[in-house]
């Protein structure tokens, strides 16, 4: 797969794993070869009860087209998106990139997908019964900053009925001035807007909200600030980052792919760092999921450690292989 084409290869994959699951006993060979459970590492957070706390990261499955085969190698939770009101194509290709010798991955997809619309079809098709499903909302490339509101509004009532728990997505850096929205007034008014919409409901549902790793620490102290003027549910942390800081892959290479969001292990230290400092600015007072980085059960306790509640998976995923979820999870359990 790795001398394919990075985003061919993603879904040549997801084909190839659905046709195993669909062959006579394919389903039980490949939960006995890539789950694992234990009482252990049950959570329980947001009013929601997770099997295990490893998920897999948004990006992974921006549709809801993989989350049925995706809830079969053992994940405690699969979060679907971003997904935006209308569907866009996105960046130009090529715009994945693979640093094999950094184990990281460049993306400049630039949220795209099928629609909010699209997305709620395949919901309503199928739900999975033992994994949680979290959608990932954003705002489309061409509403302006000061309208953006409007399109987390629509993600989030036509996901409503159909998603375990919501994120707020501001820190992508594929979308033009999208990280402008972490500032505190813009970012304070949508998390502001959906919480009374949330609220207003019988069966509220968590919210949580997606930052960058590039934030100064007077930016962290603001998103603390704001999770608790908002009383939104927990912070995942982080994104990816713009810095290429420290890369083993050559700076002509760097030059080449150009500009993107960098994940994987070249993120993992400040990925912690940022969950460290959230953790004990805000004196524990709001959960966090930790992303960036995670490869074993080694650096999943590492970010629990400095504060995660629950973490999630993307690059270490693709360079790992399916193995990993049951690896961290075993890890874990005997900790």
């Amino acid at each position: 797969m790795f001398s394919m084409d990075p985003e061919k290869a993603h879904y040549k994959t997801v084909s190839l794993f659905r046709t195993a699951l669909a062959m006579p006993l394919g389903k039980s060979i490949i939960k006995s070869l890539y789950n694992y459970q234990s009482p252990k590492l049950e959570k329980k957070l947001f009013g929601l009860t997770f099997k295990n706390p490893v998920g897999l990261a948004a990006g992974f499955d921006k549709d809801g087209k993989f989350y049925k085969e995706m809830s079969h190698l053992g994940f405690g939770f699969i979060e679907i998106g971003t997904v935006t009101p209308l569907p866009q194509d996105g960046n130009p290709k090529p715009r994945l990139f693979r640093l094999p010798q950094d184990e990281g991955l460049i993306n400049r997809m630039g949220f795209n997908n099928d629609g909010v619309d699209a997305m709620v079809e395949r919901l309503k098709k199928y739900k999975a019964k033992d994994v949680i499903i979290g959608g990932n909302i954003g705002k489309n490339k061409l509403t302006p900053n000061d309208e953006a509101i409007n399109d987390y509004v629509i993600c989030f009532e036509k996901l409503f009925d159909h998603v375990d728990y919501f994120v707020v997505n501001v820190s992508s850096p594929n979308t033009p001035g999208l990280r402008d929205l972490q500032d505190k007034g813009p970012l304070t008014a949508i998390l502001s807007k959906l919480m009374t919409l949330n609220n207003a409901r019988p069966n509220p549902k968590p919210i949580l909200l997606k930052i960058a790793p590039d934030l100064t620490d007077s930016q962290l102290d603001d998103i603390v600030d704001i999770v608790a003027d908002t009383k939104i549910d927990g912070v995942i942390a982080t994104n990816t980052t713009i810095s290429r800081e420290g890369l083993k892959t050559s700076q002509s290479t760097i030059s080449d792919i150009g500009n993107g969001g960098l994940s994987g292990a070249p993120v993992k230290s400040r990925s912690t760092e940022v969950i460290s400092y959230l953790h004990k600015k805000s004196g524990g007072t709001f959960p966090i999921v930790g992303v960036g980085g995670i490869d074993s059960a080694a650096s999943a306790k590492e970010k629990m450690d400095a504060g995660a509640s629950l973490v999630q998976v993307y690059s270490g995923f693709v360079y790992q292989g399916p193995g990993l979820v049951k690896s961290i999870n075993k890890g874990l359990a005997s900790n």
